[in-house]
């Protein structure tokens, strides 16, 4: 009799990113917890605050001391650190490409645990000559783009769209970025907060004279508004091309690049051109094509006929330099934190 059970992998290092610390606590948390796994989490050294007050609420709930273990610290000391221990079994990591590449490399040289990657993106809007360039479309695009910032994994900053409908839909998407208001993110009248800190928002302004620079048509925004705070105004560029660094690296701001296509096969070339795998969004009238396009994009979520990362059923994660075969969310997110055993039993002839 052949037996197959999943046992928890042991000790687990979940290390958070900043843009979204109490989300991304429970995302991982949750199912390592549920698995039996005891966990050190490292949140974001710019935001520690959540992950420590969550680890408060929980003892208090009474999760037996040693279970859930916060270590705040900058990457190369206390990532680091997490990445090469060896009484640490399994490392789930959300965070940029560049740092992903270290906690593979920390592996490898120390106890080759196994580590679940969700990684950077520069995903795309794919948008058909036959869509209705609707408010409904033109609020899903400047939702892509800018939501939380535009300090989004999975934000559609390459919005691919057909000749045919690419005048009216620049000229609504304009409009519409010129409405978001700036200011506290606690105030319920902002639509869009600062950058995490001032060096991120020079890496954004960064990004935007370079794309002037380029060659690249900047439309509304490309600059920070009067007063105090990291805040960016909201950009889009249009006439972008494939080849120019607003469309191929990430920026992780309010910097949406449009670029204009004539056929599905060209949208999708485009689209595709990327090192990276993580999010795209379709949009179109022909449910065919619709399910064309989202077989042949290489990545780990597309929607169709409106932006969304699915929700907490489904799992999340990226193809290519946007992760590895792990993924949170869905009941997939339990086997980042379970090991697979066979045990087989001879049985006596009766």
């Amino acid at each position: 009799m052949g037996l197959i059970v999943k046992e928890p992998i042991g000790v687990v290092g979940l290390v958070l990113p900043w843009n979204f610390p109490l989300l991304m606590a429970a995302w991982k948390l949750a199912p390592a917890l549920a698995t039996g796994c005891s966990a050190v989490v490292k949140p974001a050294e710019q935001t520690p605050l959540t992950t420590l007050r969550l680890a408060e609420l929980a003892q208090e709930a009474g999760l037996p001391d040693g279970i859930l273990n916060v270590v705040p610290g900058f990457g190369e000391t206390a990532g680091q650190a997490i990445g090469r221990h060896m009484g640490i079994d399994a490392v789930s990591f959300t965070g940029s490409t560049e740092v992903g590449a270290y906690f593979l490399r920390y592996a490898a040289e120390s106890n080759q645990k196994p580590v679940g990657l969700e990684m950077g993106g520069k995903s795309p809007m794919i948008i058909l000559d036959d869509a209705d360039i609707t408010d409904d479309l033109v609020g899903h695009a400047i939702t892509a783009a800018f939501w939380n910032g535009g300090q989004n994994c999975s934000a559609n900053m390459r919005q691919i769209v057909d000749a045919k409908v690419k005048d009216a839909f620049l000229a609504r998407v304009i409009d519409k970025a010129g409405t978001i208001r700036l200011g506290d993110p606690l105030d319920p009248a902002t639509d869009m907060g600062a950058m995490v800190t001032e060096e991120h928002q020079k890496r954004v302004l960064g990004y935007i004279e370079r794309g002037r620079q380029e060659g690249a048509k900047l439309v509304t925004g490309g600059g920070k508004p009067a007063g105090s705070g990291f805040y960016v105004q909201p950009t889009v560029f249009d006439a972008v091309s494939p080849t120019m660094t607003i469309a191929r690296e990430e920026i992780f701001g309010p910097v949406l690049g449009i670029m204009t296509v004539h056929t599905l096969d060209e949208a999708l070339t485009i689209a595709c051109d990327t090192e990276y795998g993580l999010h795209a969004t379709v949009f179109t009238r022909d449910i065919d094509r619709a399910i064309q396009m989202a077989r042949r994009l290489p990545c780990g979520t597309v929607a169709i006929n409106g932006f969304t990362e699915g929700d907490i059923k489904t799992p999340f994660g990226g193809f290519r330099r946007s992760g590895s075969l792990a993924r949170d969310n869905g009941t997939e997110a339990l086997d980042q934190y379970t090991q697979t055993k066979t045990i087989w039993i001879t049985l006596k002839a009766s």
